[in-house]
């Protein structure tokens, strides 16, 4: 066994399993606290492994000192990392988003879904600080790119925090946009909060043609339940709610986008994340 881990040539950290053989616990123990209870490296690059540096392995160390003498791992971890988040505290969220600063966002929506879940982030976090920027943009100041941002951080977020369960649950959940929708954050809301509660779901995004519906369901054992999004009234496209029936499929539609259509009385409108989740558990 090494010394101890080599850091990368461009000093962004060491790997889990480096840290592993450091520390002489598991990487499976790891990667269990840092989803858990964020004890680990909060970034991530695409396509290379999260990478720890000396500071998570110095916080580490108070863990496992705090563990072996007797601490439960959930205890430990709210000693070693410091203040909890308040909640749905949006001012320094909105700072970090209007300064384009990508990490702290996601430090801050990261430590928000392992207070206090995936629901309450939405609903007393993100929500509110997507309506100060709308806000913002109806008075004339140009903030579309806060608003991608921060889009795109909570969603990079709930796939590091709440990613697919391993198990998948036999009464199939399929998530999709209409055709020509291109807001797909409330479907990655949901499929986080289902992964929350161990139900996994097919995530097919923004802009699935109704053709492309159609295949997945095919490829589906029947039983399927089919959760449609369209923010706007021009992408709720009654033909994606046919094919779902056709396929024997329970329809779930949800986003504003509906509210004028007439919808068959076998389709369900929800309203809320809450009542989304709770219908498909």
């Amino acid at each position: 066994m090494p010394a101890g881990p080599a850091p990368r040539d461009d000093a962004a950290g060491y790997t889990v399993r480096a840290v592993a053989e450091r520390l002489g616990i598991p990487t499976a123990t790891l990667r269990s606290w840092n989803q858990r209870y964020g004890i680990g490296p909060d970034r991530h690059e695409p396509g290379r492994h999260r990478l720890y540096s000396e500071a998570d392995i110095a916080v580490l160390e108070r863990m496992i000192a705090r563990v072996r003498a007797g601490a439960s791992p959930g205890g430990a971890a709210e000693t070693v990392r410091g203040p909890r988040p308040a909640r749905g505290d949006i001012s320094p969220l909105l700072a970090a988003a209007f300064a384009l600063d990508t990490r702290t966002v996601s430090r801050l929506v990261t430590a928000h879904v392992r207070e206090f879940g995936v629901a309450d982030t939405w609903n007393d976090l993100c929500r509110p600080a997507f309506a100060d920027i709308v806000a913002r943009q109806g008075s004339g100041e140009g903030c579309v790119d806060v608003e991608h941002l921060l889009s795109w951080c909570i969603t990079s977020v709930l796939h590091r925090t709440n990613p697919p369960p391993e198990t998948v649950d036999p009464a199939t959940v399929v998530l999709a946009c209409t055709s020509g929708e291109a807001h797909a954050l409330p479907l990655e809301v949901l499929r986080a909060a289902l992964a929350e509660h161990g139900v996994g779901a097919h995530m097919l995004g923004a802009d699935v043609p109704t053709e492309a519906l159609t295949d997945a369901l095919r490829r589906l054992k029947s039983g399927a339940r089919v959760v449609l999004w369209s923010q706007a009234e021009p992408t709720a496209r009654t033909s994606a709610i046919r094919v779902c029936t056709a396929a024997a499929a329970d329809v779930y539609v949800g986003g504003p986008g509906w509210e004028a259509v007439i919808l068959p009385e076998a389709v369900v409108r929800v309203e809320s994340l809450s009542e989304t989740v709770d219908r498909l558990l």
